[in-house]
């Protein structure tokens, strides 16, 4: 029993590493990704409460030539190829399984919960959801553009990383991990592949009517 246990845990070990190989390999790097930029988080964004103290909060920006609802960039985030591996990967190691459909009942607000992710708040604007593990956030949003690109959007992604309690000189201290400090790079490069990967998306759909 005990060889048949781990001859079915080093097969889903090596699927995983394929799946994450899979993942790095549909990055783009930055050089390839010209229209997203860092960003300060604007007002009112609801990741505001995670930018100070332990936490490690991020920002990033794109703009669209045309108006995008909070709902249609939702649904389009959350079903790009590059998050379809990322979903896969969750069902693979966590069974936290997801579909297109359910993404799209996360955009009209009809569902609360996403594959590893429920919603921790909303507004008509943006969107915070919030890991199964409690340790990270997921947040967009979209604000439309003023001035001569009035008709523009500005899509917004950001993500946080709350410190979990660790042993320091035995007291519990807030800590962010060293596994996360190693793939820090990793992860602001992702980031910004899935932003870029939305906004791809979205230009290959036609508009709706507002």
């Amino acid at each position: 029993m005990a060889s048949v246990n781990c001859s079915l845990l080093l097969r889903r070990y090596r699927r995983c590493l394929l799946l994450i190989s899979n993942v790095k390999r549909h990055t783009p790097n930055t050089q390839q990704m010209p229209s997203i930029h860092r960003s300060e988080l604007p007002h009112g964004a609801l990741l505001s409460k995670y930018q100070h103290g332990e936490a490690h909060a991020d920002c990033y920006v794109t703009e669209m030539a045309r108006h995008i609802s909070q709902a249609e960039y939702v649904e389009a985030f959350y079903t790009t190829p590059l998050f379809k591996l990322e979903r896969l990967l969750l069902a693979r190691l966590v069974s936290k399984p997801s579909t297109d459909a359910q993404a799209s009942q996360l955009a009209s607000e009809t569902l609360d919960s996403f594959a590893a992710w429920s919603v921790e708040d909303r507004r008509e604007d943006q969107l915070l959801m919030c890991d199964f593990q409690g340790r990270t956030r997921s947040w967009l949003m979209v604000i439309p553009m003023e001035g001569e690109n009035s008709a523009g959007t500005r899509l917004y992604f950001g993500s946080a990383v709350v410190p979990a309690r660790v042993a320091r000189d035995g007291a519990q201290t807030p800590g962010l991990g060293l596994t996360f400090r190693l793939l820090l790079g990793f992860h602001k490069l992702y980031s910004r592949a899935l932003l870029f990967s939305a906004k791809s998306r979205l230009m290959r759909q036609r508009p709706t009517q507002r």
